[in-house]
């Protein structure tokens, strides 16, 4: 038989699996006969969900007979759940949405808001994304009791597991999570983003994030863990997504939500939003300022965020985000270890400060195609830039004397961006399959200048090269960078409750420094004894091919079982090759990261009442880059801390999270009373396998606590909500030396383990018609303890935790 034969022959198969399908179909309308547009449908059995186009009409297709149970949902009216039996070729069904009462507590909207929850977790396909098989959590914030006016991150990701945090004092006006072996730092071991697009300096080239989306604004919180790499960008600790919220459905609706809390902090947040035919917007201003709990902690913040939406036609349409964010604080600097057990509220900095201003822009049109695909093209671009002012002696217990140089850092970053992804739904052998690809483009160009500060005290950020024409660290760079990758994953319906999803991701790189740096040493009596400027023009290309597969099976309803393994590649950033810091330095043959990251667990819901996900997970890092104490290469200090390839490390352990619905199981009847507890445990190990460093080969891995223990539990009665918290984290090394705490240490005070802490949180909410009163205690035992040992901003030295803190929330909504 000829090649053409098998063609017809697999055409007329396909064709009558086609028309094997049983078809699913109806309207939705309003108590009042309105047909309702946008409502969300879920399959129970398999989490596709599909939305009612603007007739209020809808069609899905199942593959086999028999008896199906689907929730019918959208804002402001009261979700509907549907037993359906589907026995003929098309069934057809008529439903009718309520809407919510406005005089309903908030906690029956909330447990309207805690069943969609359930089913509305992040698919196995989302837009125009793929999650199958992987490790992904969700935020609600709608759902938490939490000091959100501070962004409080204990509070905030208390049920995302095996995260490590560097708690600031300054509002939450920066986050930095890690985790895994990770360093926190301003989050930079992740790809992070705002509504989807790229929110940090330069994700290759510099990827902290020094803007963090204020929580008072957020939907949710989406994070995707190692396996996030193939769409998401090469990460080691994957990608978290910041999904602001939706526009009102009404024509304008004005939120404001003023906050007082200790040591002088206030925050407004004011939001406005609506939707009028086919335009809608979101919108709001975020003010914060405060003193903070030691002397010279001072900050101001402005945060402006409009999102504005056009729908063309029901299967297009155009959204655009502009945002902008500037702060100003002054920064106590670091302690060592005999200060913070001497006063951890003491400072002897007075004259250091940091400001940041953040322009983030987005276009993105999204499409469905009539053929069950999407589209959509995201353009982004970052205009922002971050100074940095300040006496960074790497000896932490020397004085800042008036009258003498500070260390001055000037960064601008700008940058541009495109993606565009296309994801198509298509069915083979009776079974539903979704194939995903895509492309980026990125180019930035950054700069970066260090040299002498002012010899005052105010923040002054122009070189003061006139006053101090000899200071020792000077230097000017500019970083041109360029990014193209391709990625694509693909979901194989093996069966109705087993996939397989295999990707790929191919990574073009080209980065480029060209810039000189100028070193001057003076011996004890001022006078220069060495003078040297380098010059440097460099450009690193690579290209290579990340790879990685999926598998999840759900043998039965809201129960699955999930792996995964995929590839990660962290490439060396522009401020790994040149230092700003007088207590670390970096290796010259430094290079890129390579790796990959495992995880495998079971998740689901258990008699309607019992949330789980239970896994374990292992990250394989070859060429880890870290920081020893070693002698300055570059003379100078005696002793630094030098930035270097380690070895090859792995990190390895079990994350647990449990939430048990003890309200549902004892007081079903009563849906007043709302009352849940939650136990998130990460229990984690790591060993470096290989190192041609000394005492580095067998050590455990920096920023891996043993234990990491959040629980708490929430509960609330009618228009009363309350939670406590119990944070728990065990001690855990900040260098690959592995070197212990010295409490006499009086004069670094960067080195050393992070001892074991633990904070308990308390907070309560209110609600009266249109009005909301939040309170709460932060650390109510008021325990001193820290979760960062700083090499550079905001130190050098030990960066203490807040003690105990209070806040107040006042919320009105017209």
């Amino acid at each position: 038989m000829k090649l053409r034969d098998y063609k017809y022959l697999l055409l007329l198969f396909l064709t009558f699996n086609a028309f094997s399908q049983y078809k699913f179909s109806g309207t939705v309308v309003d108590n009042t006969g309105k047909k309702l547009s946008g409502v969300e449908i879920v399959n129970k059995s398999n989490g596709r969900s599909i939305y009612t186009d603007k007739k209020g009409d809808f069609s899905m297709s199942v593959s086999a007979p028999g008896n199906f149970v689907f929730v019918f949902f959208i804002e402001d009216y009261a979700m509907v759940e549907k037993a359906v039996k589907i026995d003929k070729t098309e069934t057809y069904l008529k439903v009718v949405l309520y809407p919510l009462s406005k005089t309903l507590s908030e906690v029956v909207i909330n447990k309207q808001r805690e069943n969609i929850a359930a089913v509305r977790k992040l698919k196995d396909i989302e837009e125009t994304a793929i999650y199958a098989g992987k490790k992904t959590e969700v935020v609600v914030l709608d759902k938490l009791t939490a000091n959100k006016a501070t962004n409080n991150p204990r509070q905030i990701y208390s049920q995302v597991v095996g995260l490590t945090i560097n708690e600031s004092n300054d509002g939450g006006l920066q986050l930095s999570v890690g985790g895994r072996g990770l360093d926190p730092n301003r989050t930079s071991n992740f790809n992070t983003r705002q509504n989807g697009y790229d929110i940090s300096a330069d994700v290759l080239g510099y990827p902290e994030s020094y803007y963090a989306t204020p929580t008072e604004a957020l939907e949710e919180i989406q994070i995707v863990r190692g396996a996030a790499s193939l769409q998401y960008g090469t990460q080691f600790g994957g990608m978290i997504n910041f999904k602001i919220k939706s526009p009102s459905k009404k024509e304008i609706e004005f939120a404001n939500r003023t906050t007082g809390g200790s040591y002088d902090l206030f925050t407004n947040f004011t939001s406005l939003s609506g939707t009028k035919g086919k335009f809608s917007y979101y919108s709001f201003y975020n003010y914060k300022q405060g003193n903070g709990f030691r002397p010279n902690s001072q900050f101001d913040a402005k945060n402006f965020f409009a999102n504005l939406n056009y729908q063309f036609t029901a299967n297009t349409s155009l959204h655009f985000d502009y945002t902008h964010f500037d702060y100003l604080a002054k920064q106590p600097g670091g302690l060592t270890d005999y200060m913070f057990n001497q006063d951890p509220t003491q400072s002897n900095r007075a004259r250091n400060w940091f400001a940041v201003d953040w322009n983030l822009y987005s276009l993105r049109l999204k499409h469905k195609f009539s053929h069950n695909a999407d589209f959509s093209l995201q353009l982004f671009g970052l205009d922002a830039s971050r100074d940095a002012l300040g006496f960074r002696s790497n000896r932490v217990s020397d004085e800042d004397k008036q009258g003498t140089e500070r260390d001055l850092i000037l960064g601008d970053f700008v940058n541009w961006g495109a993606e565009a992804r296309y994801l198509k739904r298509y069915t083979l052998f009776n079974n539903s399959n979704a194939f995903l690809i895509g492309g980026k483009y990125y180019q930035s160009r950054n700069t970066g200048i260090q040299g002498p500060g002012s010899s005052g005290s105010d923040a002054d950020f122009e070189l003061a090269t006139d006053e101090f024409p000899d200071y020792g660290n000077q230097s000017s760079y500019v970083y041109p960078n360029l990014n193209v990758s391709l990625f694509g994953e693909n979901i194989f319906k093996i069966s109705s409750a087993f996939s397989v999803t295999p990707g790929f991701r191919y990574e073009y790189i080209k980065t480029q420094a060209d810039g000189y740096y100028r070193r001057i040493r003076k011996d004890l009596s001022g006078n220069v004894f060495y003078d040297k400027t380098k010059y440097e023009n460099t450009v690193k290309e690579r290209s290579f091919v990340l790879l990685g597969l999926g598998l999840s099976y759900k043998p039965m309803n809201k129960m699955e079982i999930y792996g995964n393994i995929s590839q990660n590649y962290r490439s060396v950033t522009f401020n790994d090759i040149r230092t700003a810091s007088p207590s670390q330095a970096i290796a010259e043959d430094i290079t890129d990261e390579k790796g990959y990251t495992v995880d495998i667990g079971t998740r689901g819901k258990l008699f309607e009442k019992i949330t789980f996900d239970v896994s374990g997970f292992a990250l394989y890092y070859d060429q880890k880059i870290g920081e020893y104490e070693a002698a300055n290469p570059d003379g100078g200090a005696a002793v630094v801390r030098l930035r270097d390839n380690i070895g090859t490390a792995i990190t390895y352990g079990v994350e647990t999270m449990l939430d048990w619905n003890i309200g549902k199981t004892f007081l079903d009847d009563n849906e007043n009373f709302v009352w849940n507890m939650f136990s998130n445990v990460s229990v984690t190990g790591s060993e470096y396998l290989e190192s041609d460093k000394p005492n580095i080969k067998g050590n455990k891995v920096e920023f891996v606590p043993l234990y990491n223990v959040k629980t708490g539990m929430g509960m609330g009665y009618k228009n009363f909500l309350s939670s406590l918290q119990l944070t728990y984290v065990s001690s855990q090394f900040t260098d690959a030396e592995n070197l212990e705490a010295d409490p006499n240490d009086n004069i670094y005070g960067i080195f050393g383990e992070i001892p074991s802490y633990y904070v308990v949180d308390l907070s309560a909410a209110y609600k009266w018609k249109r009005f909301k009163l939040e309170a709460g205690i932060n650390n109510i035992t008021d325990n001193w303890y820290f979760t960062r040992r700083a090499t550079g901003y905001p130190g050098p030295g030990i960066i203490p935790s807040e003690p105990r803190v209070f806040y107040t929330t006042l919320e009105f909504v017209f």
